[in-house]
């Protein structure tokens, strides 16, 4: 199938009341998203914000609106391509569905997932996080785009940067505040970046592991300290290695390892599960193992076993 007869389809995701219905309401305005092409806008939940039909009208889009899970089918998405024949679809999606409904669909011949945005209510994040996060790293673990809004003095934007880069280190995460100007805050980090060796301590490992994943320039040429867990895995180039952590970004079960490309000349001393104190200078290279991109490359200067941290688990 040619370029041509593609259809993009566009999931908004997010709890009630996160601002999906004026997020796309805006998005829909945007003539570079429009484009001339016929949008179908699939609502599946309703919130207290209509949707305006003056800006439905203009900008060419039809709506359809999903009273529940079960007739959110394949059926019903071929249905829709046959009858309205967009040229893009935009889903509202209903986060309580859970996201694997999602995953799981099958989509009309020449509709596939162009993005995925999560819509997050800055004011009520900590609540979900404490009730529901679960589900809400669900939904944020397949986003492209995660937006917190109606931000104000004393939101927690590094912090939440964070929890979301945990469960989705892919994730772009932007701030806004009520009116949607952009949202500012400091990157504050617990470790001296100037220092001559920068200790890493236990708790601070995934606060370094996502800043040096997101800036590595701020570690080119320098020397870390930390303590960490060896894994060695088969396809890895002979003399290295990667030390890290096991991190939990939603549930006790559902845990991920983070960790760097090591280079060593002891590597064939090393045991899977080992814990090190590992001293390294960084290098920013491209490497195959970052899918091509460029990350952080470690050279070690001194290993030294050591008993497993308390601090085992990393938590964000």
């Amino acid at each position: 199938m040619s370029l041509l007869n593609k259809v993009p389809v566009y999931v908004v995701n997010g709890f009630l009341e996160s601002g999906k219905t004026s997020f796309i309401q805006e998005t829909l305005s945007d003539p570079y998203f429009s484009d001339g092409g016929k949008t179908l806008l699939i609502a599946c939940e309703e919130g207290e914000e209509e949707y305006d039909n003056h800006i439905l009208e203009s900008y060419d889009t039809v709506m359809t609106v999903v009273e529940g899970k079960a007739e959110f089918t394949p059926e019903f998405l071929e249905a829709c391509r046959k009858e309205y024949k967009p040229t893009q679809v935009m889903i509202e999606y209903n986060g309580m569905w859970g996201m694997q409904y999602l995953r799981d669909m099958q989509l009309p011949r020449g509709w596939f997932l162009a993005q995925g945005i999560t819509l997050v209510d800055a004011g009520t994040f900590d609540l979900y996080m404490q009730n529901m996060k679960s589900l809400f790293m669900d939904m944020v673990q397949d986003s492209d785009l995660v937006i917190f809004n109606r931000c104000k003095e004393g939101t927690k934007a590094a912090s939440y940067k964070r929890n979301i880069r945990a469960a989705n280190p892919r994730a772009q995460v932007e701030f806004e505040q009520e009116g949607g100007e952009l949202f500012e805050y400091e990157e504050e980090l617990p470790f001296d970046l100037n220092a001559e060796i920068i200790e890493i301590g236990d708790i601070d490992y995934g606060i370094w592991y996502l800043d040096a994943m997101d800036h590595p320039e701020h570690y080119e040429g320098k020397t870390v300290r930390f303590k960490a867990m060896v894994m060695r895995p088969k396809e890895l180039e002979a003399g290295y290695f990667v030390p890290g952590r096991r991190a939990m970004t939603c549930c006790a079960d559902d845990t991920v390892f983070l960790g760097f490309l090591c280079k060593s000349q002891n590597v064939d001393k090393l045991r899977n599960r080992q814990w090190l104190t590992v001293t390294a200078k960084v290098k920013v290279e491209a490497r195959k193992e970052y899918s091509g991109e460029e990350g952080p490359v470690l050279y070690t200067k001194a290993l030294k076993s050591v008993e497993k941290p308390e601090e085992e688990m990393v938590y964000f």
